[in-house]
């Protein structure tokens, strides 16, 4: 499964702040994170939000794909469809969305374990 790298996204947060002469503070104050966020965002504490992850590489100029790492295998589930109704096709496509999109926020939270 790609997803993105804490490791990563750390260590491009540490060189693009300190490349553009930023203070934690300061980089708190242009993208509304507070220090604390950011402090233990640096100290791989915690993984922002998606939009807090936007707007950190919006700010530090870095792309968020170039933080993707494939680092587990994805498992494929089969149904079969030969007697669903449209509206369960519908509502079953539905919540594997959400499940994907929970799994992302899953992801993003985590925090390196030590």
């Amino acid at each position: 499964m790609i997803c993105i790298s804490q490791e990563k996204l750390i260590e491009k947060v540490k060189k693009q702040r300190k490349a553009k002469n930023l203070t934690q503070e300061q980089l708190c104050d242009i993208t509304g994170m507070n220090q604390q966020m950011i402090d233990r965002l640096e100290n791989y504490e915690y993984m922002p939000s998606i939009s807090q992850l936007e707007k950190l590489a919006e700010v530090l100029c870095f792309n968020i794909p170039d933080l993707y790492v494939d680092n587990e295998p994805m498992i494929h589930t089969s149904l079969r469809f030969d007697n669903v109704s449209e509206r369960e096709k519908k509502a079953i496509n539905q919540l594997v969305d959400m499940m994907t999109a929970a799994k992302q926020q899953i992801i993003l939270r985590k925090t390196k374990k030590g």
